[in-house]
Parts: C-alpha cells; structure tokens; sequence
C-alpha cells in the first residue's frame, strides 16, 4: 500500500493519497484546489489516481474534490446529515460519484474503505477506515478521521452556528460530538489516526503538531476526548475558548456544498505597467496585498494597500479582509507570485488581476503619494490614547482568561471587517493584540478604510509588564 500525508503550512490541511501498488490505483482524501500537485505524485509513484474523497463539507479552504471530477475522477462523499448539508454540486452534473453511508464500504484496487458515520464538527462528517487487503490484517490499518479526532483535540462543534449562522446548532452538534466520541473508544488501540489538520487550524482550540497519532494515545492523552464524560459536561468543556472563526468560513462552507467554481488551469496574472501604480493609490473597487515586511509597509505603502505578508497567515488574512471576487494586485516578488496566488485559490479569492513588485513601488514612492502607519510602543498608550478608541484584536478567550486594558473595546481580527461599523471614525483608534503581530493587520485593514489608526507595538503583554491597570473582561 502507498500512502503519503500531504501538508499546506498555510491552512495546516492534510491530504492524503493512498494507493494499492498492485493494481496501480489511488486515491486522495480531502483534497485542495491545486490538484496538478496530486496527479504529478500519483505518476511520479507510478499510479493512476481513480477516486477522491471527503469527510465533510469544508469551512476553512475550497475543497480541489471538482476539480479532480472534471478530469474524471469518481468522487465518494456523506450521503449523512440530512439534506441541508450535502455535497449539491454533485447533483444534476454528469461526475462520477457515490454517495456514502454509515457502514457502506469501497474498494481502491485491493485497499478497503470502510464509511463510518462520524457527525459532531458537522452533521454530515464522516470518516474512513482503511485496511490494506493484500497485506492479510485482520483490523484497518488507520483511520482518516477529517476533522472528528485530531492529535490532541477533536473537531469544534460550534461552525455551523458562529462561521455559517445555523443559530441553535452548536449544542447539538456538541451532544452529537460526544455521541460519535463513545463510538471512537471502541476502535482498537493500535489503529493510527490520520486528521484533517494539525496545529495553527482554527477548526479546533489544541490541536498538537504532531503530524499522525494512533486511537490508543489519544485516548489516554488527548484532552478532549477525556472531557467527554457526560453530554453535559462535555458541551460545556468543548464549547468554551473556541476562537472567533475567520471571516470567510461562511464562503468556504457554501461554496463546498454548492461547487467552487472550476479553475482549470492557474491564473499567471501578468506584472502591471509602472504607471498603473498611481491608478491603484486609494482605490476601494480593487485589493492591493503588499506582501512585504511590517517596517517597509508602515513607513511607506500604495493607499488603500492591505498589509498581507507572505506568511502562515496570509490565506487568513486575505480570506477575511478581501470580499469575493473582488479583483486583486499583489506586491510581491515575482518569484512568488504563483506561491501567492495559490495560496489565495485555497480561500477563493481566484481574481487576481496582476502584480507589482517591490522595486517597482519604490521607484513610484519616491516621486508619488505613499501612506503611512502610526506606531508608538505601549508605554506611550496611556499618555497619547485620551479621547482616542482602543481597540483590543485579541480573541474574546484571551480576553477571558487574561483581562484586558479597561477602556478596550474588543473585536477579533478575523471578524473586523464583519464589525467595522463599531469603530468609530470621528475618532483617533490605536490597535492592540497580545503582542503587536495580529494589530499590524488590523491596522492595514483600518488604513485602508480611511480610519486614524496607530499600531501598538508590544500588546497587552507588554502592558501588563509594565504594571498598566488590567480589568477583567
């Protein structure tokens, strides 16, 4: 049997390819949208890649599962959950697919798959057992358990409610959880466990970044599964601390169930004119990502520019401060703008209209119009910031658990764009985080707006270093 774990650091997503040698087939399980990636390793391993598959519909990134059916593929996806959450793109196009219960099984060349209902994270969710048949086991090999069981956690139940609006769902999606949780103690100990995402995904609040584990050890150390005790005791426990979804899950969850648009081949947008620089200064029909560093963008960056390092966070970012479709220009370097540019596909946002270099701003900079950031550092807040807003982007959880400035007003980065509208603009604003990163976002996002905004360098950790008056949240 081949198997491979196939890792995006961006959206800390995995996939997998599993293949039988025998018969030269395979398989990938939760696939992105950059699917030419699958099939080069699939020939490269001498297999033909014959099937996709998904545990559930997606929040956090476009699924690549009809990108893959328009070469033909046969996509298996949960026919569980009722009808408001199935695969609906599969529905009326001429893509070779199956859908799956409970219990139901399929075959990849010799290897098993066994369908096993697993609802919680969402009502549709569904996991794989797989079992290499040629090698004569008497159990499955592992579990692609998606976004039910990762190391160290288990999927979050509240999406549905707090990303996609299904007010009323996250207690019984808890309930469901802890119900699916029972089911998972009875598999064999020494089943491995290979999940949808590791550490730095939001669909979860502890995910470890141990890239696979086995049911046994998650079972003795995972403290999720632990807290499940009673279905009261763990909604409560699951439900508490989970950070503020990124702004653009809602999309991801729509556009799963209803079919991403096709890609095709990757867009390669071409460099803009130097001149159409001046063009792009305070446009507000078009989104400039200026992918360089912190220093560079807030002394000197185009108007209207968003501050988008090319980084762990940068799908997140552009997901939650872009709207869709909107077109965008890139600043970056062009040897990474097919890195920037995927990475933009994974969240959506496919119109990406051109790109610019550094170099090519510096030229414009010095002879045209350029904006700035204010920063101070957090000594001179309580002096500089009477009359002005505070406005704290640290997630509701830290605020709970640490405190806060008093006078902070608190929005989580990933949902400002969703709650401009509290942050006054007859007023000066200064941004804070714990430690100054997530602040220089919102500050972009806030310059781009038209707001005063001055970045607080050093956060609410260096607050409360300096002794500075901390009220409970």
């Amino acid at each position: 049997m081949f198997f491979r774990q196939i890792y995006d650091r961006r959206l800390a997503q995995y996939a997998y390819m599993i293949g039988c040698q025998a018969t030269g087939e395979a398989i990938v399980v939760d696939p992105m949208r950059d699917v030419d990636s699958y099939f080069k390793l699939a020939a490269a391993e001498g297999l033909k890649l014959v099937a996709t598959a998904e545990t559930h519909i997606h929040a956090d990134f476009l699924s690549g599962a009809r990108e893959m059916a328009e070469r033909g593929v046969t996509v298996y996806a949960s026919a569980e959950g009722g009808a408001d959450w199935q695969s609906n793109w599969l529905t009326g196009n001429n893509y070779p697919h199956r859908l799956v219960h409970n219990r139901d099984h399929f075959m990849i060349g010799r290897i098993r798959f066994d369908v096993w209902h697993t609802p919680g994270h969402t009502p549709e969710h569904v996991c794989y057992l797989v079992t290499d048949t040629p090698a004569g086991a008497s159990i499955p090999l592992g579990l692609l358990s998606g976004d039910f069981v990762f190391v160290g956690d288990v999927g979050r139940p509240d999406l549905l409610e707090s990303a996609a609006g299904q007010v009323g769902s996250m207690v019984p999606g808890a309930h469901s959880l802890y119900a699916s949780i029972q089911q998972f103690r009875e598999l064999n100990p020494s089943i491995q466990v290979w999940p949808a995402h590791g550490a730095g995904s939001a669909c979860g609040k502890a995910l470890g970044a141990v890239p696979m584990s086995t049911v046994g050890y998650e079972l003795a150390c995972n403290r999720s599964l632990a807290a499940a005790t009673s279905p009261d005791a763990f909604t409560t426990y699951i439900l508490e601390g989970q950070p503020e979804p990124p702004l653009y899950f809602a999309r991801m969850k729509r556009d799963n169930r209803d079919g991403p648009p096709v890609l095709g081949k990757i867009s390669e947008p071409r460099m803009i004119p130097a001149n159409k620089l001046a063009d792009l200064s305070g446009a507000t029909g078009v989104a400039v990502l200026d992918t360089r560093s912190w220093e560079e963008y807030r002394r000197a960056h185009l108007p209207g520019a968003l501050f988008t390092p090319l980084n762990s966070q940068f799908n997140t970012i552009a997901g939650c401060y872009v709207p869709e479709k909107m077109p965008i220009v890139l600043l970056v370097e062009e040897s990474r703008v097919r890195e920037a540019v995927v990475d933009l596909i994974h969240v959506g946002l496919d119109n990406v209209i051109g790109f610019a270099t550094p170099d090519m701003f510096t030229a414009y900079a010095a002879k045209g119009k350029a904006g700035s950031v204010a920063e101070i550092d957090i000594g001179d807040l309580a002096r500089m910031a009477n009359g002005a807003f505070i406005l704290d982007v640290r997630r509701s959880a830290e605020l709970a658990e640490s405190g806060r400035i008093a006078s902070a007003h608190n929005i989580a980065h990933t949902r400002l764009l969703d709650r401009i509208s509290e942050v006054p603009r007859n007023q000066p604003v200064f941004v804070h985080c714990s430690s100054g990163s997530r602040s220089r976002y919102a500050a972009g996002l806030l310059d781009r707006m038209g707001y005063r905004v001055t970045n607080v360098a050093g956060g609410f950790d260096a607050w409360r270093a300096a002794g500075g008056n901390v009220a409970t949240a």
